[in-house]
């Protein structure tokens, strides 16, 4: 959770102070009755769709991506908003009392009371529903709420559409969510189709320049300054009191006063960037000039939050800022929120898990034997005279390809520059003797162009991965298991490269790959 510039001595809304543990389980399969007598929520659900005409379904869905289903006992997130429908009030967003105004609910009740909450969320997206001019007919069909949907996240552009996104996605994939109680509320997965309008175009497709993997929505530009006051020497890990597009929306807010250079989402470990490394995000006041501040979705005292996906994309980003930066990958180096001098947040707390994190991030980033022998978090530029792991690596694959590198005895003498001279030659390279980044992702790349997709597994994702990693200059994860990560990848890459932004790997994206671009 980010803190305000030192220069800011006015305190930002007081946040959750205590949590229950909730489990929480995805599934793409059709999850259990959603109807249960004896469920107070599931009633509460029933009701607020039953008496504004919203579908039930839509409702539980964005209520499990602003809160996971959980009230926080009435307790504040750092944008200011309540209860299991996340109802806001700040400044540039209240929803809370537009949610009391068309109930005609207490603002203690709408806070505070789960069933109340969730009435007033329903009442909320009726509203944006009839300024969108959705007619009983429309409103039946529930890929006709998606622009509702994005005006409820408050905010407008890459970050609502963002937001309507995640929404639909939990739509398709089905849910099945225990809630703080012990109460189970699912959602049957279906096909979705959402009927986007003008926000198709508002889709985020720009790329972070600091991090190609990373999607890039701006912070607004009171919330950071430009430029830094000191070199960048640490990463501090956040967690943002809030969901995923909860956190842009905040940020791109000009009231909010904080900001963090990236974003993480949990369930797929995709990545914004907000503000640039150059730039000094407000995220851990005294600390703020010379670090990076990454911000991971969730709550402090809920671990269900803190998905394999969200530590392996985090470590992968945090890798690569120290290699940038030249951060030692240590714990004096990489901190906590809780552990920035002058700062008072208990984030990420007890639940983050350090050790493990240390472990992503610590791989090989070059001078170390990876398990495999080729797989790497960078591919450092190779030439005669280097030595090591990846020199090594670079030989048994020009072997591989029939090129005569000699033993593959990690020293990059005349016989592997001659090699490497010949691969650029056949393959259309600069023909310099130089393993730089093009060659490497030829190389890399190398062998069949079996068409690749998501959920694909094997060493031909490993392959795609290794060559992505390479040609982007950003980790993607090496574990031959084509997932969301290595998707959004694919389409940087393919959209950089003017292909085809289809997050399929078919044989255009391998040529281009085997051909270095």
């Amino acid at each position: 959770m980010p803190s305000r510039p030192a220069a800011h001595t006015k305190a930002r809304a007081s946040v959750l102070a205590a949590l229950t543990a909730t489990v929480l389980t995805l599934t793409g399969t059709p999850a259990l009755a959603a109807s249960d007598s004896g469920s107070p929520m599931n009633q509460a659900f029933e009701r607020a769709a039953d008496r504004y005409d919203v579908p039930r379904d839509l409702l539980a869905a964005v209520g499990y991506g602003e809160t996971r289903l959980d009230g926080h006992s009435g307790l504040p997130s750092q944008a200011n908003g309540y209860g299991v429908m996340h109802l806001v009030s700040n400044p540039t967003n209240r929803t809370l009392e537009q949610a009391a105004a068309l109930t005609g609910k207490p603002l203690a009740d709408l806070r505070d009371d789960t069933g109340a909450n969730i009435l007033g969320g329903a009442a909320v997206l009726r509203g944006y529903a009839d300024k969108l001019g959705l007619d009983a007919h429309d409103r039946e069909d529930i890929d006709a709420w998606y622009q509702a949907v994005a005006r409820y996240s408050g905010t407008r552009g890459p970050a609502a559409a963002l937001y309507a996104d995640t929404v639909y996605t939990f739509l398709a994939d089905g849910l099945d969510a225990v809630a703080p109680d012990g109460e189970r509320i699912s959602v049957t997965g279906r096909p979705v189709s959402p009927q986007k309008g003008p926000l198709a175009a508002a889709e985020p497709s720009t790329r972070s320049a600091d991090y190609p993997s990373a999607l890039w929505v701006p912070a607004h530009a009171d919330n950071f300054a430009a430029g830094r006051s000191a070199a960048i020497d640490k990463v501090i890990i956040h967690v943002t009191q809030g969901s995923y597009a909860g956190s842009i929306s905040w940020f791109q807010n000009p009231t909010a006063q904080v900001s963090a250079h990236y974003v993480v989402r949990s369930s797929d470990g995709q990545i914004t960037q907000m503000v640039r490394d150059s730039d000094t995000a407000y995220h851990a006041r005294s600390a703020n000039s010379s670090a990076l501040g990454i911000e991971h979705e969730g709550f402090v005292d809920d671990p269900s939050w803190f998905t394999d996906s969200m530590y392996r994309s985090s470590a992968a980003l945090t890798a690569y800022l120290c290699d940038r930066h030249g951060i030692p990958k240590d714990r004096a180096h990489i901190i906590g929120h809780s552990e920035a001098p002058g700062n008072d947040h208990t984030d990420p707390g007890v639940n983050w898990d350090w050790t493990r994190y240390m472990q992503l991030v610590g791989g090989d980033t070059g001078g170390g034997n990876s398990a495999d022998g080729l797989s790497f978090t960078a591919y450092a530029t190779q030439r005669s005279g280097s030595t090591g792991a990846q020199v090594k690596a670079v030989q048994q694959l020009l072997n591989e390809q029939g090129q005569a590198a000699g033993a593959a005895d990690g020293s990059f003498g005349p016989t592997t520059q001659a090699a490497v001279t010949a691969y650029q030659e056949a393959h259309g390279l600069t023909a310099d003797g130089i393993v730089g980044a093009r060659t490497w992702t030829a190389l890399l790349s190398a062998g069949t162009r079996t068409t690749l997709q998501e959920g694909a597994t094997g060493d031909g994702v490993k392959r795609l991965q290794r060559a992505l990693t390479a040609t982007l200059g950003s980790t993607v994860g090496i574990d031959g298991s084509f997932g969301p990560a290595t998707t959004t990848a694919v389409r940087g890459y393919q959209t950089s490269r003017g292909l085809t932004a289809d997050g399929i790997v078919g044989p255009e994206t391998w040529a281009a790959l085997q051909a270095g671009r």
